[in-house]
């Protein structure tokens, strides 16, 4: 009997980097049925070995060369932030389709540099940003679309969690400027950053400031922010964002639109489901309470993640799913572009104390966010 022409195809993948974060990556590719997962890579090799094992992989390595020499069609990049464009790149260049964790980049010219990549070798980008795949989520975009909210006008977000000092001393790259590229908003809020433009669309100008009131004893970067960002709709937001908060708080987003109506969405304990604490139509209220009794607030980071692992793989299967059909995966490179120059207008604003206003914006006065904004925010502006 002769193979269907239409048969299903199988993709091979690959893993670089064996952090914690790698795990949702194991998971989501072993969900599928369409994906064989071949390889992983990192720069130690005992620990590529050990996840090996551990996930039953066939091969480890410790290159990217040696990665794309096992015949793969999709590398999953899950390493410090600032090393992304050099595995982008190259795995685009063998013209490989890959997923990149947030923030896909650090600096502007360089996720410009990834996605022009991508573009040229025909290759499809994803980004990880997995909360919209929250099915409350899903039905705030929904109501957007549908006129139920209608065109987002206003917008609250609050970020406000815990994080120990056992967090940032466990990895030597977090909470500095040369390898993590920032703090909460880099880090954390960029999350709730890729959610308010998926909501409320382009943004023309962003006014913020930075600090560092908690953690500064091991840290260079910040662990609280504030920033209200202006749209090209119209629409207006304000951000707080901080890990300076014990015991954590989780994460609000209320979104109301040019019907009146409000929506709001909280993630707490962080790491758990999204769900609308709020629903807000017509002439009813829905609520159900932000923090419920008997909850613990403070959640360990490999417990957050763990509970992201649902949502990695619907994201994941998306991407594949994109594949199978020529087009675009849900999120993309340029999405997540979208969310860096946000949360890195906003340590420019901090550093200048003026208003960052994008490229062909109309805005109030500022300053134009250049092409290559330093993420390093001079001692004088983190406060």
């Amino acid at each position: 009997m002769t193979p269907s022409a239409t048969a299903p195809r199988t993709y091979r993948a690959g893993i670089v980097g064996c952090g914690a974060i790698s795990r949702n990556h194991l998971e989501a590719f072993g969900a599928l049925d369409n994906v064989q997962l071949v390889g992983v890579c990192d720069i130690d090799l005992d620990r590529a070995r050990a996840t090996a094992r551990d996930w039953n992989v066939p091969h480890a390595v410790n290159t990217v060369d040696e990665i794309l020499a096992l015949g793969v069609d999709i590398v999953s990049v899950c390493t410090p932030h600032p090393t992304h464009e050099e595995v982008v790149v190259k795995v685009a260049a063998a013209g490989v389709h890959v997923l990149c964790e947030k923030p896909i980049a650090t600096r502007i010219e360089s996720a410009e540099r990834m996605v022009t990549a991508c573009e040229e070798a025909g290759v499809q980008f994803g980004a990880l940003f997995q909360r919209r795949f929250w099915p409350a989520a899903q039905r705030i975009r929904s109501a957007i679309d549908d006129g139920t909210l209608g065109r987002p006008l206003m917008a609250q977000c609050s970020v406000m969690l815990h994080r120990a000092p056992e967090y940032y001393n466990r990895d030597a790259w977090r909470g500095t400027w040369e390898n993590d590229g920032g703090g909460v908003l880099m880090t954390q809020a960029i999350h709730q950053i890729d959610l308010l433009q998926w909501y409320l669309g382009d943004v023309s100008e962003v006014y913020g400031k930075v600090n560092t009131y908690r953690h500064g004893d091991y840290i260079e970067v910040e662990d609280s922010a504030t920033a209200v960002i202006t749209f090209t709709s119209g629409a207006m937001a304000t951000l707080e964002a901080s890990t300076a908060v014990s015991p954590n708080l989780g994460i609000q987003l209320r979104i109301t639109g040019e019907t009146g109506a409000s929506a709001s969405l909280t993630e707490f304990p962080e790491g758990s489901d999204g769900r609308l604490d709020l629903w807000a139509v017509g002439e009813r209220i829905t609520v159900e309470p932000v923090h419920p009794e008997g909850v613990e607030p403070n959640v360990d980071l490999s417990t957050i993640n763990g509970q992201l692992i649902p949502h990695h793989t619907s994201q994941v299967r998306d991407f594949v799913q994109a594949l199978d059909a020529g087009s675009e995966p849900a999120i993309t490179g340029k999405d997540a572009l979208k969310s860096l120059r946000i949360l890195l207008a906003v340590y420019e604003s901090s550093r200048t104390g003026v208003p960052v206003r994008f490229a062909g914006a109309e805005a109030s006065p500022g300053v134009e966010i250049p092409a290559d904004v330093v993420t390093r925010v001079p001692a004088e502006a983190a406060g």
